[in-house]
């Protein structure tokens, strides 16, 4: 019973099968093959739009990048207070900016409202020597609440950073979980929403090691090439990127591997649902459950070998967070997850049940 995350899963096999048959090629190298000629291709095809797209190995160089495209040294970058931008990638975005200040925005379920947005932005003045200066705002796509922004929701905030000057990135490391929750098209709830670069994850959903850095714009990109060799993600046998991305997105594999995920996560929420004592923190919107149980189900789950994190967080309503002898969880489902493991979590919680109320006396 794996659900403490979606990294932990395999490749999928057919990504694993195109990793292999670009090993029999000799091609050219650093991305000059036919694997990332077609991948470039077929991301342009799935936007909707021509885009300039760079492949690279980690998602944390990929938003790292991506932001030092958008932000100068001295600006600020808007997010929420716990994206992973700010919370997990231990300072890449601000090394990789020179030196940009993430200011992080609090919100409940790890979305950034137009209110927060906007307060936030007003202790910003840009012109004022003092303070750093507005230069993007990065969004969470899904979150890290595992709940999803719809498009008029991504479009309203792309509409405050634009008028207030500053680009819009997305961190799209679970985009495809996002993408089929909302049933938006990838077009629509990017660049069409006012989304300037994504860094669109494929790790997560089935990849061995690969993620796309979108511009929408390719003026954006044009200095780009040098900022991701200099950040060491040009990778000498680049078509092994290639192959995987172009993998993943044919036939749309991406978008099936990713409903997958989701429905995994929809069948695990309604089991623990019916759960006594156990209540959802948020609704699932994508591939994470977060659950409030109890401190004992807990540990019955860990006993029965089910692998989870416990978590903590700014961003749950004061009425739903954890009581008196109660733990707030995070359960992460994969295109791998199976309903076996599904069913022994929940037979867990059940068997639990049971076993209290036949000891009532």
């Amino acid at each position: 019973m794996n659900f403490a995350s979606d990294n932990g899963a395999g490749v999928a096999p057919e990504i694993l099968d195109a990793i292999v048959a670009s090993s029999r090629v000799n091609a050219p190298a650093y991305g000059a093959d036919d694997y990332t000629a077609r991948a470039q291709a077929r991301l342009t095809d799935a936007f909707e739009t021509e885009v300039a797209a760079f492949l690279v190995a980690t998602g944390t160089a990929a938003n790292a990048l991506a932001l030092s495209a958008l932000a100068k040294p001295w600006d600020a970058v808007f997010c929420h207070e716990e994206a992973h931008i700010h919370d997990d990638e231990c300072g890449a975005p601000e090394l990789f900016t020179g030196g940009a200040k993430l200011v992080g925005i609090a919100g409940e379920g790890g979305k950034i409202t137009p209110h927060g947005l906007r307060e936030t932005l007003g202790r910003f003045p840009r012109g004022l020597v003092k303070s750093s200066q507005p230069g993007a705002l990065s969004l969470s796509q899904a979150t890290e609440a595992g709940t999803v922004y719809s498009v008029s929701e991504v479009s309203e905030l792309s509409s405050i950073a634009h008028r207030n000057g500053i680009g819009v990135h997305m961190d799209g490391a679970r985009f495809a979980n996002a993408l089929v929750s909302a049933k938006a098209t990838p077009a629509d709830m990017t660049w069409r929403a006012g989304v300037d670069i994504l860094t669109l994850g494929a790790t997560k959903n089935g990849a061995l090691a690969c993620e796309a850095v979108l511009f929408f714009d390719s003026a954006r990109a044009d200095n780009f090439a040098f900022q991701r060799k200099r950040g060491g993600q040009t990778l000498s046998k680049g078509r092994f990127l290639g192959a995987q991305m172009e993998a993943y997105l044919a036939d749309g594999l991406w978008l099936r591997l990713a409903e997958r995920a989701n429905s995994s996560a929809r069948r695990l929420a309604r089991g623990l649902t019916a759960t006594p004592g156990v209540r959802i923190a948020w609704p699932t919107e994508a591939n994470e459950v977060f659950v409030v149980a109890p401190n004992a189900l807990v540990e019955r789950w860990r006993a029965a070998g089910a692998r989870l994190h416990e978590w903590t967080t700014r961003a749950l309503a004061p009425e739903n967070a954890p009581r008196s002898g109660e733990t707030l969880v995070r359960l992460v489902t994969s295109f791998e997850t199976e309903s076996s493991e599904i069913d022994r979590l929940i037979g867990v919680g059940a068997r639990a049940s049971v076993s209290a109320s036949t000891a009532t006396p």
